[in-house]
């Protein structure tokens, strides 16, 4: 504002000299001339005020300088100290680290001096037990030589006997050992595994039907058998021909029999026939109608079945193709065991395990039901049935774990995942089980004599004898040969030598019965 006050003045003086100037030389009125000069006074007066008040301000301003110049150096003083005293205990830290470090230099140096001294003791010790090890070997051997000569024996000689009797005592008592290490691993395993699988078997196997190669078609009278062999057995014939089946009509009174290794071609021509019968018109054009509808007809009924079995396994997403492989595994058998049945007990087989360890119980189901789709292929195949339907599963997508357990169920490629071996368990528990599937009576009798005769290979075996089925061999021993430890080894031998050897379903039972018997007779 002061400024603006001098400013302003100095603009009314310099209008004031300006009117002065026109009004002088207008020769102006003496009121023009007493607002001139009123206004110089004014102008003058301004001018006055505001340079005092610029000598004020100026002397505040100068003085507020001098205040923060005080204010700067204070503050640049203090920084300075601060800085002086950072310097000190710095170098303070680096003055008490040296003197530390002439310490621990002096210390070691000690140390060094004392290590140097204890290695030289230790070499005079060292230098003194090696004298005094070959003294000592000196008179060890002089008198070795002198017990060699008073006993007769050498020194080889007798380590020789004294390992034997040593090998033979350890041997003893290793197998005890071993024995009682195995029986205690095995306890709890071995009947929580047999609970498992003797609750699985109550809980989920069921009667099987025995089936083969031949099917038996029922007629009412023999009148039907020429119509079926038809004019110079045209009929017969043709039948055959778009079957595939071999038709037997012989003098088996009301029977025609059908013979073929596939179950699905028998079936074909037993419904085939059934549908010619009962309609009455049998021809060769007729017959080929026939048949091509009743191959629909199976078709159709295999998907059905397939579909039939996912629901009730509760089994979702599976492909259809998978879906039809399964349901022509009712028209399949593998060892008079039918396979559909086989593969739908395996699931459940391998679900109540799985459910039992706390595994997938839907991926143990899905497992189990196609573990053996390898055995249906339209085509021959020179692969085995699980690495077949291990590729099937691949190629139709289904889970990792269930793609192995199928290919490893009968050791083809490596197990990766504990579903594998449960596939596996479920597998021989379905087929194994007695009166599960036929054999044939000579390989079952070869079976047994090859048990007894793997015991009777031993020494000290007296007797050896194959019972329930195959399923326990109980073998005799001499008393006087076999002791108790050695029975025990032997029986482990035994089981050692049919596992390694032999071929059997399930698992053998090695019982060895050592007796000493005292008969005397009172008169």
């Amino acid at each position: 504002m002061d400024i603006v006050h001098l400013v302003i003045g100095i603009v009314a003086l310099l209008i004031g000299g300006v009117l002065g100037m026109l009004y002088s030389r207008s020769s102006l009125n003496s009121k023009a001339k007493f607002i001139i000069q009123d206004a110089k006074k004014n102008a003058e007066n301004l001018l006055e005020k505001a340079s005092v008040q610029a000598e004020s301000i100026k002397k505040e301003k100068q003085l507020q300088a001098k205040e923060k110049f005080l204010e700067l150096k204070s503050q640049h003083d203090a920084d300075i100290q601060q800085r002086e005293r950072k310097m000190q205990e710095a170098e303070k830290r680096i003055k008490d680290k040296e003197q530390k470090l002439n310490d621990d230099l002096s210390r070691n140096g000690k140390l060094e001096k004392d290590l140097d001294r204890q290695i030289a003791d230790y070499a005079k010790k060292t230098e003194f037990l090696e004298r005094k090890q070959a003294e000592l070997d000196t008179i060890t051997a002089q008198k070795i030589e002198i017990l060699e000569k008073i006993a007769g024996y050498s020194a080889d000689d007798a380590k020789a006997e004294l390992v034997e009797t040593l090998k033979a005592e350890a041997k003893t008592r290793a197998q005890a050992h071993v024995q009682t290490i195995m029986e205690e691993a095995q306890l709890n395993a071995k009947n929580e595994a047999r609970k498992i699988v003797i609750q699985t078997i109550q809980r989920i196997g069921t009667e099987q039907a025995i089936e083969n190669s031949v099917s038996v078609f029922n007629i009412e009278s023999d009148e039907i058998k020429g119509r079926i062999i038809g004019r110079e057995g045209r009929n017969i014939r043709a039948l055959e021909a778009a079957t595939g089946v071999e038709i037997i009509v012989d003098d088996t009174p009301e029977a025609i029999l059908l013979s073929c290794f596939d179950p699905v071609r028998r079936e074909i021509a037993r419904l085939s026939l059934h549908r010619l019968v009962t309609d009455g018109r049998i021809h060769p054009a007729r017959i080929e109608e026939v048949v091509e509808k009743t191959k629909k007809q199976i078709e159709e009924e295999i998907i059905e079945i397939g579909k039939r079995t996912i629901i009730d396994l509760g089994i979702h997403g599976l492909h259809p193709e998978l879906v039809k492989i399964v349901g022509r595994m009712k028209y399949r058998s593998s060892y008079g065991q039918n396979l559909l049945q086989h593969s739908r007990e395996v699931a459940n087989i391998a679900a109540t395990m799985a459910a039992e360890l706390g595994l997938n119980v839907k991926l143990a189901k899905r497992a189990g039901l196609l573990h053996d789709i390898g055995k249906v292929p339209e085509q021959e195949s020179e692969l085995p049935h699980a690495l077949l339907g291990m590729q099937w599963a691949e190629k139709y997508g289904e889970n990792a774990e269930v793609i192995n357990a199928i290919g490893a169920h009968h050791d083809e490629v490596e197990m990766t995942s504990l579903l594998s071996p449960i596939i596996q368990v479920a597998d021989a528990i379905s087929g194994a089980r007695p009166g599960a599937r036929r054999q044939v009576l000579e390989s079952y009798i070869q079976r047994l004599k090859d048990l007894e005769a793997a015991a009777m290979s031993f020494e000290g075996v007296s007797s050896a004898y194959a019972i329930q089925a195959g399923r326990e061999l109980r073998v005799m021993v001499e008393s006087g040969r076999v002791n108790d430890d050695a029975a025990s080894q032997l029986s482990y031998d035994i089981s050692e030598k049919i596992q390694n050897e032999l071929t059997y379903p399930g698992q053998v039972r090695v019982t060895v019965i050592r007796e000493t018997r005292a008969v005397n007779i009172a008169r």
